[in-house]
């Protein structure tokens, strides 16, 4: 998750610890299959679109055995000031309007890794279909 919290994201390295055929299931959509794929969904978090996101990280279970993690996490969006002049207007309007620029959303992400410690699978799980976003602390 560090790799998220860069001061500047580096989606290029981000995507280095992928293999190339990796599966990614977001917490919103269908699986996604190969690092194209997997770059074009992250790609808007790195371009800004969602504000300054950080990664907090709460728990992290690791299975050594097995090539597993599973962490969990809060996103927290900072969509005011510059942050928020790339976002996406819906989500800077109601972030600002009803939590004041700043919101965050809970979740854990499970990981499987090859024998090479590459990411073969990252699984997003919420209990929510759309973000149940609050007021960052």
């Amino acid at each position: 998750m560090s790799a998220f919290n860069d001061p500047e994201p580096d989606l290029d390295r981000v995507m280095s610890f992928f293999a190339e055929d990796a599966r990614y299931l977001p917490g919103h959509g269908p699986e996604l299959r190969g690092l194209a794929a997997i770059r074009a969904e992250f790609a808007p978090q790195f371009a800004g679109r969602y504000g300054a996101m950080t990664f907090d990280v709460y728990d992290r279970v690791i299975d050594e055995s097995r090539g597993r993690a599973t962490i969990r996490w809060a996103c927290r969006l900072d969509l005011t000031g510059e942050h928020g002049r790339r976002a996406i207007p819906p989500l800077r309007w109601f972030a600002r309007i009803r939590h004041g620029g700043r919101v965050q959303r809970h979740g854990l992400d499970v990981f499987h890794f090859d024998p090479a410690g590459r990411i073969t699978g990252k699984f997003t799980y919420a209990t929510f279909r759309l973000p149940l976003w609050e007021r960052a602390r």
